[in-house]
């Protein structure tokens, strides 16, 4: 028995990592000797719906079909859509059947994540947001939760592992453990063995609530450390009372004594309405379970087509579709090989063909397209 409940990167990428109604159809097709050509989607929503939702998990999703005998096709990461196909199959359904279940979860979560990045960063366009939430999801999962926050717009990770996987260093600063360990009336100790343990390029950032009233402990870190970057104020919600009331006080007092260049760091329990209530008074926030404990969204994967002839279950739309960014923003569907929208940008592109990644995968260039697609729809315009 395994050591740790994770199921691994072998099973995964073998098709073992399914649903088992999956091997009794591998065995049916089989024993019957049938192996159709299919046409499948994954889709959300069969029309637009106008609740927009930001398209992530896409590297994962092409590795695991890379190497299969299969034609795909697939919206880009970073891409926000309200209905329609997010991604078309097309191949022998013995290539790609075991598959579904880790498909659909690579695209699912991620998508998820994604999603609540990018109303945090529409809420506070201007300020710092960090992704902090891994500590409430399962490990094996950290990468995904990073790299989709970093395609909504977020602009840092803090785990270390994941930012192994995904290319970019995690930071971070000091917990109340930290304080704790030097003992109450010893934060001056902690926050000075802080600044001169860490290296030159980590920010000196002070957590200042671990003990004392937060204005205090500020100020008496303000003066304890040389070249302070900025405090942190993480107060449990118990005890917060009013937040915007204590951080604007912080930077009234801050800036009484001559420490302008002292920024001010919120975190604990924030999500977009904070962000937009405290956007003016703190300079950024540590986002964690907002993000991180985001539901993944509910794709499914239908077969439109069967040797070259419609089909699909109740409910559900016949044919193979191409989906359009239309020049005012919307989300258009309509049958492949059809007309568009006049002035409609498809966004079904090739992904794979003959199970050959014909893509590349970047998170900055997604995080870049993710801010020009909320802009083009108005994303978040709503809750603003």
């Amino acid at each position: 028995m395994a050591e740790f409940d994770i199921v691994g990167q072998e099973a995964i990428a073998s098709g073992d990592a399914t649903d088992a109604y999956f091997d009794r159809t591998v065995e049916s097709l089989e024993h019957a000797g049938r192996n159709p050509h299919v046409v499948a989607e994954v889709t959300l929503d069969q029309f637009p719906t106008g609740e927009w939702h930001l398209f992530a998990g896409l590297k994962d999703a092409a590795h695991l079909l890379a190497g299969r005998d299969v034609d795909v096709d697939a919206l880009e990461e970073g891409r926000l859509f309200d209905g329609g196909p997010v991604m078309r199959i097309e191949g022998r359904y013995l290539e790609f059947c075991r598959l579904e279940t880790a498909l659909l979860g690579f695209l699912s979560h991620a998508t998820g994540v994604a999603t609540r990045a990018l109303e945090v960063r529409r809420a506070g366009p201007d300020s710092l947001v960090l992704s902090f939430g891994t500590r409430h999801v399962h490990p094996s999962i950290a990468a995904m939760v990073e790299r989709s926050a970093l395609i909504g717009g977020l602009d840092g990770i803090s785990n270390v592992a994941a930012g192994e996987v995904i290319g970019r260093e995690a930071g971070g600063t000091m917990p109340h453990a930290l304080v704790i360990c030097f003992g109450r009336g010893n934060q001056e100790a902690a926050w000075q063995a802080f600044d001169e343990a860490v290296a030159d390029d980590v920010p000196r950032v002070a957590l200042c609530d671990t003990y004392d009233d937060e204005v205090e402990e500020t100020l008496r870190a303000a003066e304890a450390v040389e070249d302070l970057d900025s405090v942190r104020i993480d107060t449990t919600s118990s005890r917060r009372g009013d937040f915007r009331h204590i951080l604007r006080e912080i930077r009234w007092k801050l800036d009484a004594r001559g420490h302008e260049d002292v920024g001010l760091f919120a975190s604990g329990g924030i999500g977009p309405e904070a962000i937009r209530e405290l956007r003016d008074v703190a300079d950024g926030f540590g986002v964690g379970g907002y993000v991180s404990n985001a539901d993944p969204v509910d794709f499914a994967l239908d077969i439109v087509a069967v040797e070259g002839e419609l089909a699909a279950k109740r409910g559900k739309l016949d044919g193979r579709k191409q989906v359009y960014r239309t020049p005012d923003g919307a989300h258009h569907v309509g049958l492949a090989g059809r007309e568009g929208p006049a002035g409609g940008e498809p966004l079904l592109q090739p992904l794979l063909r003959d199970g050959e990644l014909v893509r590349e995968f970047d998170i900055d260039a997604a995080a870049e397209r993710a801010a020009v697609e909320a802009e083009t729809v108005g994303f978040g315009t709503d809750l603003a």
